[in-house]
């Protein structure tokens, strides 16, 4: 087997079944739940963002789900730590190029981000693109403070 490719999936083994940042945050300043209905992954955010708006200090998550939607979830939250917002949708926007285009964007190629190359082979599944991405897509409406629930299913 490629090493990398074992070195991959043994991060997305782990993220799944020791996830990070697991729990909810309270008090939080941005929350948003997703769903997907096509195979009943379940994700809540919590987040803390900084009193200027400029920062997430804090995220965690609650949910349930496939590995893939576990582990995205759990490296999403390693990974925006106490960054700047406007980076994060960066990062978001990146990650959904990796998962839906199985392309490694330049940024995703820095130290801080490289653990979310594990997510590159989900694009060979597209199946499991909606389970990776169901977290990324939550994360977006909390920024954005969306209060009805994100659906990953096209037809909502």
């Amino acid at each position: 087997m490629n090493p990398m490719l074992s070195l991959y999936q043994e991060i997305i083994l782990d993220h799944n079944r020791h996830p990070r940042n697991f729990g909810h945050l309270d008090p939080c300043t941005h929350q948003a739940q997703g769903f997907n209905p096509l195979c009943g992954d379940k994700v809540f955010l919590t987040l803390k963002v900084g009193d200027e708006g400029d920062e997430i200090r804090e995220i965690a998550f609650e949910g349930t789900g496939c590995a893939i939607s576990v582990a995205s979830a759990s490296l999403m939250t390693e990974a925006l730590r106490n960054l700047p917002v406007e980076d994060a949708r960066r990062l978001i926007e990146a990650v959904h190029e990796l998962i839906v285009g199985g392309t490694v964007p330049a940024l995703l190629e820095e130290e801080r981000y490289a653990r979310l190359k594990a997510l590159a082979g989900v694009h060979e599944f597209p199946a499991r693109v909606k389970c990776a991405t169901l977290a990324w897509q939550t994360l977006r409406a909390a920024l954005d403070r969306k209060t009805q629930e994100i659906s990953s299913d096209p037809r909502s």
